[in-house]
């Protein structure tokens, strides 16, 4: 059952779980970077070994987002929301008590399937709880708060929980929400799924897009260690194009019941907004990497200082992500849209101006505002305007795929980022440059391109998105409203 209003309890309940739920998959996205030094001495992780702690992570929440959506339509959405959840806290728990390197990397992978299975549920079930308009604008508003929130409060929990405990405690943590969320959910969370016509799974659509997916990024990901032009990159990006070719195909002339319905992408706000959030994704991921990395090896902070430098651009994050999910009822997702990565842009492009010798006060609150600002403003818009007017039935694939977008842009942004700062740090290093202006000379580079990926997300957002879908969802906001 669906309602317009928000204040019902079992609403609430809805809301706050989902919520939470998006928050603690998005969170351990960012929640080791902090950690990877504790993390390589205890477990005598190689540098080349240790980027797999994060990219086991990243590369099967990548992969297996589309199969995690179609899955909560077909299956139950509070069914598998649980099932998400469950998985999600076993795997934090094995990560958590880990021993060896391998354990821990496997840990993280299946810590990924989890979240690949939470995150489009979790914004299914929200999207089939509340009618289109300001109930529903402002229930996926605040759980766009809490997804673009996560990405920074990992950093600063990761940094606190490192310094004061452990990193263990970073993938512990994970444990008693996780599974007290999935008990909260059998209670309060309205099963549904899609009608039993439209519930036959396609099989061979699941296996290309997942196996597709997951190559692409895993190639991607691997970049930094293998370079761009290598056998073996070169290698998993064709093989991950070609599996996802396969799955177009079968998708548009074999599949009798399709895992993703080529005709969803015939909505022009759905494909501009997918590569909206594609770019945000670029240019976010790598804005917490690259800061990150400049707290602690330019500035010589401690991973807890570290952790409380994101405190601010966290807090801003929530409250402009408020702001925006009561803005969007009355001038729509376009203006905010555009405005929002507009701002992010500029606040990437004044990191730009990074010094060696430079302080938080004067080189990093001013623009982590600016772009905690315009993420908040960025993201609740795109994700309205990625699932309206969506099928009930199609909720949890458009949501999967949003998701996915997201996601896939912030692995190929990072990478490619990651490549260019390292290239240009060593070419100064050579050049017997000092080793925190090579650093930052790196990372300057760096948030310039994400300051591009964002710029041209508000230009993007500013053509493409048709006019007509902006005024019918005002029109729809005041009906809502005024019924």
């Amino acid at each position: 059952m669906r309602t317009n209003s928000p204040e019902s309890p079992n609403l609430r309940a809805t809301l706050l779980l989902c919520c939470l739920a998006q928050f603690m998959v998005i969170l351990d996205v960012s929640v080791v970077n902090v950690a990877l030094p504790s993390i390589r001495s205890s477990l005598h992780f190689s540098e080349q070994d240790l980027q797999w702690v994060v990219n086991a992570y990243t590369v099967t929440f990548a992969g297996f987002l589309l199969l995690g959506g179609r899955a909560a339509d077909l299956l139950g959405r509070r069914r598998v929301f649980v099932a998400g959840l469950t998985l999600f806290a076993l795997a934090s728990l094995a990560g958590g008590l880990a021993d060896s390197k391998v354990l821990l990397i496997a840990a993280r992978a299946v810590q990924g399937l989890g979240g690949a299975i939470v995150a489009p549920a979790s914004l299914s079930i929200l999207t089939t709880t509340f009618e289109e308009g300001p109930a529903r604008n402002r229930a996926v508003g605040i759980w766009g708060a809490m997804g673009g929130a996560g990405g920074a409060a990992g950093v600063l929990l990761g940094g606190v929980l490192t310094d004061l405990l452990s990193w263990r405690w970073i993938l512990f943590i994970n444990v008693p929400i996780g599974l007290l969320a999935a008990i909260l959910a059998q209670r309060y969370i309205v099963g549904s799924r899609a009608e039993r016509s439209e519930r036959s799974f396609d099989l061979a659509g699941a296996v290309t897009a997942t196996l597709g997916l997951s190559v692409l990024v895993l190639g991607i990901v691997r970049t930094d260690v293998t370079g761009w032009g290598s056998v073996p990159t070169l290698a998993l990006m064709a093989a991950g194009l070609v599996l996802l070719s396969a799955f177009v195909a079968i998708e548009g002339r074999f599949a009798q019941a399709p895992l993703m319905p080529l005709r969803i992408y015939a909505s022009r706000t759905l494909r501009v907004s997918n590569l909206v959030v594609f770019l945000l994704g670029a240019a976010t991921f790598a804005m917490w990497f690259f800061l990150s990395l400049y707290l602690q090896q330019v500035l010589g902070y401690s991973p807890l200082r570290a952790g409380l430098a994101f405190l601010p651009m966290t807090l801003s994050i929530v409250v402009a992500s408020t702001l925006a999910s009561r803005g969007v009822t009355r001038v729509g997702p376009k203006p905010l849209l555009v405005a929002g990565m507009g701002m992010l842009a500029l606040g990437l492009f004044l990191f730009t101006f990074l010094s060696p010798h430079g302080s938080f006060l004067g080189d990093v609150l001013v623009p982590s505002l600016l772009s905690a600002v315009g993420m908040g403003l960025a993201f609740v818009p795109v994700v309205i305007a990625a699932t309206s007017g969506v099928a009930p039935h199609e909720a949890g694939l458009a949501s999967g795929l949003m998701n996915t977008f997201r996601l896939f842009g912030g692995a190929l942004g990072l990478a490619a980022l990651a490549a260019i700062a390292t290239a240009h740090t060593n070419s100064d290093l050579r050049h017997a440059v000092g080793m925190h202006a090579a650093l930052t000379s790196g990372f300057v580079v760096a948030f310039g391109i994400a300051a591009a990926f964002a710029a041209t997300g508000a230009l993007v957002a500013a053509v493409g998105l048709p006019p007509v879908s902006i005024r019918a969802s005002r029109r729809r906001a005041i009906a809502a409203e005024g019924a």
